[in-house]
């Protein structure tokens, strides 16, 4: 529990939260290698500059990687508000079943501004 609770507080940080993404990223999804790091970096800095209370007031997306609506966090757990950890793991997952990798999600992006 207590590794939970350091996660949870170093993901409350853009930095923090880089670094909580990047180690789920090599316990869960270790074929996704430096390159796709750095593409998630670029999707979600552009998304949310890595800020889990992030909102989009047109879009009403919300957190990290800018779930919308919302509580689609909640396929992880209800706490997505206040933990960042639950939205890193959302939008991790996200883009493995719906694009396989950051880099295919951020290529998206750039041709539809949404992934």
């Amino acid at each position: 529990v207590s590794i939970s609770v350091r996660q949870i507080e170093l993901a409350k940080t853009a930095d923090g939260a880089r670094q909580v993404a990047n180690s789920l990223i090599k316990d869960s999804y270790s074929d996704w290698n430096n390159s796709q790091i750095s593409c998630l970096n670029q999707l979600w800095t552009g998304e949310s500059h890595w800020n889990f209370q992030a909102h989009n007031y047109r879009s009403r997306a919300h957190g990290i990687p800018q779930a919308y609506p919302a509580t689609k966090y909640e396929y992880v757990g209800s706490d997505w508000r206040k933990n960042p950890v639950t939205q890193i793991l959302w939008g991790l997952r996200y883009i493995d079943v719906r694009y396989g990798t950051p880099c295919k999600a951020l290529n998206t992006f750039y041709r539809t501004r949404m992934y």
